[in-house]
């Protein structure tokens, strides 16, 4: 069975740093765009960043400057590397698998999702 794992989330104060990792398992992520979508609460769920099949990586406004997606094929696991936290990055965070045409896709073009792990920038 297909099965996405999110790790590496945590407590962290503004201006630290996080790496979560996407550890895939069933299938090779490397043949699927990869996308990192959050929610806040009471938030809907947005788009972060993503990669596709082809290496090529995509952000969010609000990340291209602070965030980096990345994959390692060996270990079948996308990681994103968060650096400069805030407070308005608190959330959890879901990595999805799919064939959009365009990794930058809405979540509805996802096809399987991790269960999401919780990021918290707090003081």
């Amino acid at each position: 069975q297909l099965q996405l794992v999110e790790s590496g989330g945590g407590l962290v104060q503004p201006g630290g740093s996080l790496r979560l990792s996407c550890a895939a398992s069933g299938f090779t992520l490397g043949s699927y765009s990869i996308g990192w979508f959050r929610q806040a609460p009471g938030k809907g769920r947005e788009g972060v960043s993503c990669i596709s099949s082809s290496g090529s990586p995509n952000y969010a406004a609000s990340a291209k400057s602070r965030f980096i997606i990345s994959r390692d094929s060996a270990k079948n696991t996308v990681y994103l590397q968060m650096d400069s936290l805030k407070p308005e990055d608190t959330a959890i965070y879901y990595c999805a698998a799919g064939f959009p045409v365009k990794c930058e896709a809405a979540e509805y073009e996802y096809d399987y999702w991790g269960q999401g792990t919780q990021v918290t920038v707090s003081s």
